[in-house]
């Protein structure tokens, strides 16, 4: 079951996670994008936009 809590500028995920990693949002074109390796190629991901 997948659960997400915010509370007092915190995040609790609840998930079947497979893996977690940072990475940096570059540009592409007139947009962005987030790279991830090929082997998570269709699973579903989530993006988490932090505030500096």
């Amino acid at each position: 079951m997948r659960k997400i809590e915010v509370l007092n500028k915190k995040i609790k995920l609840s998930d079947n996670v497979e893996v977690f990693y940072e990475k940096i949002i570059t540009q592409f074109g007139n947009s962005a994008k987030v790279d991830a390796p090929k082997k998570f190629i269709g699973k579903r991901a989530y993006v988490i936009i932090l505030k500096k």
